[in-house]
């Protein structure tokens, strides 16, 4: 028969899977708490780190060797084992008894014997299942069909194979005690487990803390090997070719049987049927019957050696048996033996990790005879838990578990190990993820544990194979742990959360009370597996997960957790502990104490340490240190006060951390002390806790001591040190509830927001959810206070303050976000100081708001109100939807101001302007103010350019307009409100005409002759005047005919290339005295003087000039030209004075200077007339045939032609005719007066004698040489022409004379008076006689230069005789007069408009000598009275006269007043009296 075929396996639910991004996988315990609270709920979870975390396998390979753990798999789960223990009692029973167990089969199954023996039990025993036949209602139970009678085949199974047992046990008597096996009963082989649990684990560590859990409190046993009765192969099932064998099968396994040492023979196996006779066969009696009969039928016990016969036996025996017997009293002894812990055995041998693959895969690939990689997980978890639940299968897997990594090195990188890390695996190094780094960080309460402890402080390797399991446990101290797989196949976890592990326990004390009876603590031996089936159907939550290679699975505290491998792989695990740990930790302990169980580390010792930091720890875990501080001292406290009450009174101070563990645990309950212990004299080296004082020894308590490590006064700083960094978080816990849950009725400022970050920063306060709302609200604070101080400060302001510039931040706040913004104030835990200031800023964008609709309503807002409203949006930092229509409205009411102002001032308002606006008006935006302002402006600028164009052709036109068509024009053009340039140059050119022709009016009103500077002026000033001026072509011919008579003058007068002009001729000289200058050009001369023309001095010609054209009439003019006369005379008699003297040899000449050259005089020289004044004769320029008698002057006193009065007489009239004034001309009339008051003078001279005179002092005076040769400074020069001298001249004559050469005409009284002087006062001393002489000067005369006149007084006289002779000549000349008066009169026809006239005709004869005789001159027909001052006294056949058409009357020669006949004949003449009113013609 075959065993009931089990439920199939049903996988528990997964457990969570986590993904640490790479920011919350930086911090492995800040993440293991984020997660705790949806992971301890299944007590286990996994963690994928993320995928390029990949650190490298740094465990040195070539080292590690190590031996492996073996497992029986169906011996580890609890209800299995139970069952295996059940039959091994059974089997060692009939072993016993000298026969062999076989199980039967029912229904091809094997029977469970256990299950039927429980059944039995439960109904009341054999005996009442006969009797009330339950037989069938127990095959029912066990599984089997009804209705097949199975009952009675389980009652005779019953009856033969467990009744003789139980009536063993119970201590009754078998009637016939006889075990007879079917030919289909499976014989069993005991698995003798108690006896293979000799071998432990080897301690790797320097402190194996799991050694310890290990050790059973046990004596000592040796071991033998048993003797095989029947070698059988191991039952393994092939998949898809498994057979069911029937024959018995067992696995080669080593027999241990186990005996207790105080028998130290061990006896061979006695048949006694067969055993020899000896001589001692006397010594051996049946203890039953007391005979020693019958030897053949005594067995000797192999136990005790006692002897009994097989037919005195209860049940009596019917042969020998085989093997090993024992007496019923060593049969009660040894089947009355309690059982012994189950643990692990150590395999045989050692592997290195690639032996151990290569056994571990090829297991696995000849168990599912496929390759590993494709067995499917699945697959191998139901065939692990079909296995573990079976009896018939053994299957025996090896697992190479708590390898210390000290020993072998980490599979993570090590800072100081062999593995030599590259560069860019250098951050695995400090990786909190790393196992060897989580147990010491920061967050980790296990670092201040000073020992290293293995599995906890320091990492533990597995190396696992398929099917090789860890059993149900919770780790040490109820502490987290993780395990990291490397690389291999995975690792399939159970677990079942914290808060179900006594719910856990109780369900498998229930299920394997047997189990838990000798072995309390088995749960924590790591050895007992049960299905997550059975326990989830008794009410546990059981989680699951594959763990693969590269994730983590973590397991929280109190969380029982087992599971298998699925095939080869590498995994590494460490415990560690977190602040939330610490008084589950402390609980541990508590429950350990129940137990007696002993602890890894001082779970006080471990606070105190911590209470050493208090400055510089968490705040966190100051405020879980603070509550386990609290529990501690005050539990210390009631304790030793307890011990005080109890009479304990000695103590003593001790230093717990320098003793062992094994020194300082408590007796009792293993427990390790440090805060104190009690001890007594009598009992050395050992220790009780405080809990249990009175389990020490039974001396009087007086007489034990207290040990403590800290008093109480030690004790409770300690924990105030750590209250006080607690509370300090507590208090910022509270103040950042308080703001963040807006507790209380007024806010805090951001600035305590900000302390309150800063202190948990300096304080290294938990990085907890709160300060992370914290922060965020500090953030969400601080950016509002920002961009609260951006829009007040207008930091983010970009537009243009012309206010027409667009804005260029398109990121500005919206008014209505604005007020959301304003109203987050509100919801914001804190208060900002910019708030207020923004809430006027919402105020000023209401009012902005309103003032914009009210402007921008009004049909023409004013542009400064709204310039002053976008200069209020400056500081408005708000997208404000008006700006763009306010813009609009401020250009529309700018270019209309503009407009308007323009129109207001016409005078500026030019075409360029008028453009400008249109061109700036078309851009603007549509408004009907614009569209009107438009279209008013577009008119006028048409208008305008229409004018315009019609003025500047008026003013181009050629020829000219008449004034008053320009002055029609204008009165059109006045009206059109604009700057018009060309209509105001109209305008301009027609007073310019006005003022021109009224100028020229008036220069002909009252008969006054106009100057010819005001007819230059007014016809420069015509030039420019666009008009037709009538006047202006009279005036032009008046002009010039005055260059023409300029011209003619300067003709007359002026010398070639003289450097005079000739005003400078005809004027009196201003600048004598000056002999020595070099004579300079007229127009630098006026230049240097023009500075002069304020001063009233006529100190230089230019003076001379401005005055006679500044002088209102001729009078003036002439009182001017007199003054300077005078002055010309004063100065150019003393000039002759000073020249004179310097001649003088008395007198000191060291310095004399002379002529241009400015040299001392030698040799020849020539003196000049006029100034006296001496000049070298290579320096001058002299007339080489110049004689006696005639007078040489220098060149500066020699300054014109000096023409003869004859011929200036007509450019006089002429310029009487032309009617202009101008200073030449009134130098001319003036030097005609000058001459003819010097010929008066002349004449008055003859008249009165004052010539005789000088004959007369000339003969009484010593004679004076003409050649006179001189001395001075010891260098001669003579003068080479004779002058006359100084010293006969009297000072009327002098004057006479010098004003005789000033005059710049020839007379003929000039010379004579000169050559009388000369012969009177230097005679010329000669031999030859003076007729001769005269008669060679007269020819000389007559053939010289017309500019002097040699005639003598001689020719006077000569000429006065010979009067009918001269008059025929005079008719000859008037003739030649008359002829030439018609040649002129025909040139004028031709050109009648010349300026220009033509020189009057040369007449030879020069008016009779004042000196002739005047009888002869009165009685002389031919003469009549002209009234000329200056009559020519013509003569001829006929004589042409002229009167004066003026107020006069008075006739005058027409040649006297350079009249024609025919010009007489057309025109009036008015003489220069009636003209000049103020001139008088006499003396």
């Amino acid at each position: 028969m075959t065993q009931p075929q089990l439920n199939e396996f049903i996988p528990p639910p997964e457990c969570p899977v986590f993904e640490p991004s790479w920011e919350e996988f930086a911090d492995p315990f800040a993440y293991i708490n984020k997660i705790r609270p949806i992971a301890e709920k299944t007590g286990i979870c996994k963690v994928r780190p993320p995928p390029e975390w990949q650190p490298p396998f740094a465990c040195d390979v070539d080292r590690l060797k190590f031996t492996p753990r073996i497992q029986r798999l169906n011996e580890l789960e609890a209800q299995t084992r139970v069952k295996l223990n059940f039959l091994d009692q059974i089997a060692k029973f009939w072993e016993l008894q000298g026969c062999t167990l076989k199980i039967p089969h029912v229904e091809r199954k094997i029977l469970d014997l256990y299950q039927l023996n429980k059944l039995v039990n439960e109904e009341g025993g054999f005996d009442a299942v006969c009797r009330e036949r339950r037989w069938t209602k127990i095959s029912v139970r066990l599984g089997f069909a009804p209705g097949k009678a199975i009952g009675s085949h389980l009652r005779a199974h019953y009856e033969r194979i467990l009744y003789p047992y139980n009536l063993f046990q119970t201590g009754d008597n078998q009637p016939r005690a006889t075990l007879t096996n079917d030919t289909k009963d499976k014989e069993y082989t005991p698995h003798d487990l108690p006896q293979r649990q000799s071998v432990q684990p080897q301690e790797t560590c320097s402190i194996a803390r799991r050694a310890k859990r290990m050790r059973s409190e046990r004596g000592c046993v040796k071991t033998e090997p048993g003797e095989v009765c029947e070698n059988r192969p191991n039952l393994r099932r092939r998949m898809g070719t498994y057979v069911g064998k029937q024959e018995p099968v067992r696995m080669a396994i080593t027999e241990v049987k186990r005996e207790p040492i105080k028998h130290p023979t061990d006896y061979e196996e006695t048949v006694l049927d067969k055993r020899p006779p000896s001589n001692k066969v006397d010594q051996y009696m049946c203890l039953v019957c007391g005979k020693g009969t019958a030897e053949d039928r005594l067995l000797l016990c192999d136990g005790c050696d006692d002897s009994y016969h097989i037919f005195c036996l209860i049940p009596p025996l019917h042969d020998v048996p085989k093997g090993d017997w024992r007496c019923p009293k060593c049969l009660a002894q040894e089947c009355g033996k309690p059982p012994v812990a189950f643990g692990f055995e150590q395999a045989s041998r050692s592997y290195t990790l690639q032996a151990f693959g290569d056994m571990a895969d090829s297991f696995k690939s000849d168990y599912f005879n496929m390759p590993v990689h494709m067995v499917p997980t699945e697959l191998v978890e139901k065939e692990f838990w079909r296995l573990v639940s079976t009896i018939e299968e053994d299957v025996t897997v090896e697992y190479g578990a708590d390898i210390a990594s000290k020993e072998f090195g980490s599979g993570f990188p090590l800072s100081n190990s062999h593995f030599e890390v590259s560069p860019e695996d250098e951050h695995y190094l400090s990786s909190g993820w790393n196992l060897n780094n989580m147990p010491v960080l920061d967050s980790s309460v296990l670092t201040h544990i000073t020992a290293d402890i293995c599995g906890m402080k320091l990492p533990w390797l597995y190396v696992g194979m398929c099917f090789s399991s860890f059993c149900w446990h919770i780790e040490d101290h109820w502490s987290y742990s993780i395990n990291y797989l490397h690389w291999g196949e995975p690792k399939t976890w159970y677990g079942a959360p914290g808060y179900a592990a006594e719910h856990l326990e109780s369900v498998m004390k229930n299920l394997a009370p047997e189990l838990f009876e000798s072995q309390p603590d088995l749960l924590h031996q790591l050895v007992t597996i049960m299905n997550p089936n059975t326990l989830m159907n008794n009410g546990v939550p059981i989680y699951r997960t594959n763990q693969c290679a590269g994730e983590f699975v973590i397991t929280f505290p109190r969380a029982y957790h087992s599971g298998f491998n699925q095939g080869f792989n590498f995994a590494e695990a460490v415990n560690f502990c977190t602040m939330d740990w610490m008084p589950i930790g402390r609980e541990c302990v508590t429950h350990y104490r129940q137990l007696s169980r002993y602890c890894v580390f001082s779970h006080d010792e471990m606070v105190c340490n911590m209470a050493y930091k208090a400055d510089t720890m968490d705040v966190e875990l100051a405020s879980a240190v603070q509550k386990e501080m609290t529990v501690m001292v005050q539990e210390e406290q009631r304790l030793r006060e307890k011990i005080n009450k109890m009479g304990v009174v000695q103590s003593l101070q001790v230093d717990y951390e320098v003793l062992p563990d094994e020194e300082r645990q408590c007796c009792k309950c293993r427990t390790t002390c440090y805060l104190s212990g009690i001890t007594c004299a009598c009992s050395p080296g050992k220790m009780v806790c405080l809990y249990h004082p009175r389990d020490l020894c039974s001396c009087p308590h007086s007489n034990l001591t207290l040990h403590y490590k800290f008093t109480l006064d030690e004790l409770y700083p300690m924990m105030a040190s750590v209250k006080l960094r607690a509370e300090s978080y507590k208090d910022w816990l509270c103040s950042v509830q308080d703001i963040l849950e807006n507790k209380g009725n007024k806010k805090r400022g951001l600035e305590e927001l900000h302390s309150l970050v800063e202190l948990a920063e300096t304080r290294a306060f938990p990085q907890i959810s709160l300060l992370d709302r914290l922060r965020k609200v500090v953030s969400e604070a601080d950016k509002v206070a920002v961009m609260a101080q951006q829009l007040l400060n207008g930091k983010r302001q970009t537009r243009y303050r012309s206010g027409g510039g667009k804005s260029q931040n398109q990121n500005e706040l919206t008014v209505e976000e604005l007020r959301s913004f304003v109203r987050q104030f509100d919801n914001l835990p804190c208060n900002i100081r910019q708030a207020p200031l923004l809430k006027d800023l919402l105020t000023r964008v209401d009012d902005f708001q309103q003032r914009s609709q009210r402007l921008l309503s009004d049909e023409s807002p004013g542009p400064l109100e709204l310039q002053e409203l976008l200069d209020v949006s400056l500081g408005l930092d708000v997208e404000l939807p008006q700006l763009a229509l306010l813009r609009e409205r401020l250009e529309q009411a700018r270019w209309l101001e503009a407009v308007q102002q323009a129109s207001n001032r016409p005078e500026s308002l030019c075409l360029d302007t008028m453009r400008r606006l249109i061109d700036q008006g078309v851009g603007l935006a549509p408004h009907s103010s614009v569209e009107r302002a438009m279209a008013r402006l577009q008119e006028l600028l048409t208008v305008s350019e229409q004018w315009e164009e019609r003025v500047l052709s008026l003013l181009e036109a050629r020829p000219y307009h008449s004034i008053a068509t320009l002055n029609a024009a204008l009165q059109e053009v006045e009206n059109i409100p604009a700057y018009l340039p060309n209509c105001l140059q109209l305008k301009d050119v027609i007073t310019k005409a006005k003022k021109w022709l009224h100028e020229a009016e008036a220069l002909q009103l009252g008969g006054r002759i106009p100057v010819l500077d005001s007819l230059a002026e007014l016809l420069l000033r015509a030039e420019s005047i666009p008009v037709r001026l009538d006047p202006l072509s009279r005036l032009e011919a008046l002009v010039s005919d005055v260059q023409t008579w300029k011209e003619s003058a300067a003709k007359t007068f002026l010398l070639k290339n003289s450097p005079f002009s000739l005003l400078e001729v005809l004027c009196p000289r201003c600048d004598v005295g000056a002999v020595h200058q070099k004579s300079r050009p007229k127009k630098a001369k006026e230049a240097t003087q023009i500075s002069k023309k304020s001063s009233t001095k006529l100190e230089s010609l230019c003076d001379v000039e401005r005055v006679l054209s500044e002088s209102k009439d001729s009078a003036s003019a002439m009182a001017t030209l007199a003054e300077v006369r005078q002055r010309e005379m004063e100065i150019l008699l003393a000039l002759r004075t000073s020249n004179e003297s310097k001649l003088v040899p008395a007198e000191n000449c060291c310095a004399l200077s002379v002529c241009v050259c400015q040299k001392a005089p030698s040799g020849a020289m020539m003196q000049c007339e006029l100034c006296r004044d001496v000049f070298h004769c290579g320096c001058v320029t002299t007339t080489a045939d110049l004689g006696y008698g005639q007078a040489w002057l220098c060149p500066l006193c020699h300054r014109s032609r000096k023409p003869p009065l004859d011929k200036v007489l007509p450019l006089l009239a002429s310029l009487q005719r032309i009617r202009v004034r101008l200073p030449e001309g009134d130098a001319l009339r003036f030097l005609i007066e000058r001459t003819v008051r010097w010929q008066h003078r002349v004449q008055q001279a003859c008249t009165e004698g004052v010539l005789e005179k000088v004959s007369k002092m000339g003969r009484v005076g010593p004679g004076i040489s003409s050649h006179l040769t001189q001395e001075i400074n010891g260098s001669y020069f003579h003068t080479e022409h004779q002058s006359v001298p100084l010293e006969g001249l009297g000072p009327e004559l002098e004057e006479l004379m010098v004003e005789g050469f000033l005059l710049q005409v020839t007379l003929p009284e000039t010379e004579q008076l000169y050559r009388y002087l000369l012969s009177k006062l230097a005679p010329l001393l000669s031999h030859s006689a003076p007729c001769e002489n005269n008669t060679e000067q007269d020819q000389q005369s007559q053939r010289g230069s017309p500019h002097h006149n040699r005639n003598g007084v001689s020719s006077v006289k000569k000429e006065t005789g010979n009067g009918p002779s001269k008059r025929t000549k005079r008719r000859k000349d008037s003739s030649d007069s008359q002829h030439s008066e018609k040649a002129k009169k025909c040139r004028k026809k031709k050109s009648k408009k010349s300026k220009v006239r033509s020189e009057e005709t040369k007449r030879t004869c020069s008016p009779t000598h004042p000196v002739s005789d005047p009888a002869a001159s009165d009685s002389e027909e031919d003469y009549s009275l002209c009234a000329a001052p200056w009559c020519r006294e013509p003569e001829g056949d006929e004589v042409n006269w002229v009167q004066c058409d003026g107020s006069c009357n008075q006739w005058f020669h027409q040649v006297c007043v350079g009249l024609s006949a025919e010009r007489a004949e057309l025109e009036d003449y008015i003489c220069i009296s009636c003209t000049q009113p103020d001139y008088d013609g006499g003396e």
